[in-house]
């Protein structure tokens, strides 16, 4: 590792994220604002990671972690941050830090807060953290006990990683134990050999970041996604639709109790486990009648969410990165943000989140400007250099202004300017918040 002294202060030069999503993406382009840093490296990235300043993109699977490591000591790498969630559960950063890089992202016991959504809930019990009461079945047989004991239709949640697509609120039992049996069948691999059933609870859902060094914390901007691939929030659930930032929705009061009730025993409970966590902690809350309760934990930083969050931060933000990677957070660090907001519209492929076309020509105007942001998601470029889209979620469309309905006025303008074969997008992103005023509450 490369750490050079300036004025007795770290400075970061070489910088790698693991991923090649949208997220990254927004990862990279808010890094390369720190004078200090020299290339950041996406691995592997995709179509649009190479327009973004100071950027590369490497070919490399971090599955192999012997080459994956040689290369990365060749680079010269000061920090490394792993974006998605299946290498965290892998346990790549268990694998770096042997290799005495110093990561931003859990090891693979902290990544089970997401890998793991019984484990979680035992978790959250354990540490006294509301949650919605919640059972859980390994056959058939145990979950039609327990639906049929419940006097309602209960949410029903594949237990692994499911790419965002492994929770269903069906709206009656039958539809309850069908689901049920899908799941336990086989619809989500091995991620789906326990399924979790919740009890339904009601009320918005927002987003709260927490960048954690093991024992202290920064809070990031709240957000609210859309999970819903159609409009008025409705259809099966996605990676994530669009997003908004800082959500309204709870006052800065109502945030501080979050994080007496939630975000600090989480920590707590981390630490009596023995387990370092250092990384982003994502808490999804659904703020009901009687407070906010943990809907789910993701030990990464959400897809949208990242990209909506990521142009309000300044050149500093590396700079908590690493000090969380190193240890270091004296925890009275204050977070330097732009006063604006921030709203982002996904562009997805036709039919996502179940079967979609791919390799389809994308058209880019002139859409990027200083309020303006064109992340790419699910993007590569064939044998001619041209771009071309090669996922579900193919661009994040993201722009910031004074209230929230410039925000997405400038987005779904941005919008207009860009096509491809069977673009989709929501057209009601931000409806919580569009036409209010900004500091109206729930």
């Amino acid at each position: 590792m490369n750490f050079k002294k300036d004025n007795n202060t770290t400075r970061l030069e070489n910088v790698a994220i693991v991923g090649n999503g949208g997220r990254e993406n927004a990862l990279a382009w808010a890094i390369q604002k720190n004078e200090s840093i020299k290339n950041i490296y996406l691995i592997p990235g995709n179509g649009g990671s190479n327009l973004i300043n100071k950027c590369k993109t490497i070919s490399l699977n971090y599955a192999d972690t012997e080459t994956f490591i040689k290369k990365l000591s060749e680079l010269d790498i000061d920090l490394v941050i792993i974006g998605p969630e299946i290498p965290l559960e892998m346990g790549l950063g268990n694998e770096l830090r042997k290799a005495n890089f110093l990561v931003f992202g859990p090891d693979k016991d902290g990544a089970r807060l997401e890998s793991s959504k019984s484990w979680a809930k035992s978790f959250m019990k354990d540490a006294n953290i509301p949650t919605a009461n919640f059972w859980k079945a390994t056959t058939i047989e145990e979950s039609i006990k327990i639906i049929n004991a419940s006097a309602k239709p209960l949410v029903v949640k594949a237990d692994g990683l499911a790419s965002g697509k492994g929770v269903f609120i069906p709206e009656t039992k039958n539809e309850t134990i069908f689901i049920s049996k899908e799941i336990l069948e086989g619809k989500f691999g091995k991620a789906g050999k326990t399924v979790v059933l919740e009890e339904k609870i009601s009320g918005p859902e927002i987003s709260v970041f927490a960048l954690c060094d093991g024992e202290r914390y920064v809070l990031l901007p709240t957000a609210q996604d859309h999970k819903r691939i159609g409009e008025g929030d409705k259809g099966l659930n996605t990676g994530g639709m669009g997003a908004y930032s800082p959500t309204p929705l709870i006052s800065e009061t109502e945030l501080q109790e979050i994080c007496e009730i939630i975000v600090e025993p989480t920590i707590k409970e981390l630490i009596k486990r023995k387990i370092n966590y250092r990384g982003v902690l994502y808490f999804g809350l659904m703020i009901t009648t009687s407070g906010p309760k943990v809907i789910e934990y993701n030990c990464r930083f959400g897809d949208p969410e990242c990209q909506t969050i990521m142009p309000l931060m300044d050149k500093d933000f590396v700079n908590l990165l690493y000090k969380c990677a190193m240890g270091l957070l004296k925890g009275d660090e204050k977070l330097s943000t732009d006063k604006q907001c921030s709203g982002c519209v996904i562009a997805s492929s036709k039919g996502y989140p179940l079967d979609f076309q791919i390799g389809y020509p994308i058209q880019l105007q002139n859409t990027k400007t200083n309020d303006i942001q064109v992340f790419h998601s699910g993007t590569s470029t064939n044998e001619f250099g041209n771009l071309i889209t090669n996922g579900g979620r193919v661009l994040s469309v993201v722009a910031q202004g004074n209230s929230f309905d410039e925000v997405f006025d400038k987005a779904y303008s941005a919008l207009n300017e860009i096509s491809f074969e069977g673009i989709f997008y929501r057209k009601d992103i931000g409806h919580q918040v569009r036409n209010i005023k900004k500091e109206n509450k729930i």
